[in-house]
């Protein structure tokens, strides 16, 4: 039997690894933590905190990093649950060169990703967020399928994750699995080495928390932020799994 290889395409701030490690409480998959974000700090020169020890840590090279995420599964297992950010693709590998992949797409309120991301980097553009990317990513997934991806959202999640997980399993070809709501406290041996900046949150927590109500107030250069992510955002929440 082939393995199933999910590649879950979102922005930053987007409990993107709240979603991995939802997926790494199977016993049936293995995941991966940005496994390009290495090569994208490399060629890109973009200041990220622990940029150098991420290199020092990472294979940064393009077609290398292809092969290992299209090659074995880890341990074995079945299914392979890979986190990726296609903001980090700036080289000459994409999407298209993954056709053995699911792909799927996590997002979230710009008003709440520009919350949180600016505690804890420089946010200096738009594009850092990766909306516009995850979109074309998405219009490209689906005229190569034939139809509509799989899409998540962040908020859906919080607010009944099993319901929308089941859903999600089903999308994906995959059973649902009760571990997945439940995980241990702490950082895990899959996360990458910059856990140590990002992760203070999801490393506290044992499973999904709570929705967050109204989005927040946000002054000046920021909402401008929001605001330029807008549009991408309600273009696919439009598609998003409800429970």
């Amino acid at each position: 039997m082939n393995a199933i290889r999910i590649a879950m395409w979102s922005g930053p701030r987007n409990i993107s690894t709240a979603m991995m490690r939802s997926f790494g409480s199977r016993p049936d998959c293995s995941v991966s933590d940005e496994p390009f974000y290495g090569a994208f700090l490399k060629h890109s020169g973009e200041p990220h905190p622990m940029a150098a020890e991420t290199i020092a840590d990472m294979d940064c090279e393009w077609d290398s990093v292809l092969a290992t995420q299209s090659g074995q599964v880890p341990q074995g297992k079945p299914i392979w649950y890979q986190k990726h950010m296609p903001h980090h693709m700036i080289g000459h590998v994409d999407i298209g060169d993954m056709p053995d992949h699911i792909h799927a797409f996590l997002i979230r309120a710009p008003e709440r990703v520009v919350a949180s991301y600016r505690n804890k980097n420089e946010l200096r553009e738009p594009e850092a967020l990766g909306f516009a990317q995850v979109r074309a990513y998405f219009e490209r997934e689906a005229d190569r399928i034939g139809a509509a991806p799989p899409v998540v959202d962040s908020e859906m999640i919080l607010a009944n994750p099993e319901a929308v997980l089941t859903k999600l399993c089903g999308s994906l070809g995959i059973t649902w699995d009760p571990a997945m709501l439940r995980w241990n406290k702490g950082p895990h041996p899959t996360d990458g080495i910059w856990g140590a900046h990002w992760y203070d949150k999801v490393n506290a927590s044992t499973g999904f928390g709570s929705s967050h109500g109204d989005l927040p107030e946000l002054d000046g250069e920021y909402q401008k932020t929001a605001d330029a992510c807008r549009d991408d955002y309600d273009f696919m929440r439009q598609h998003a799994i409800v429970a």
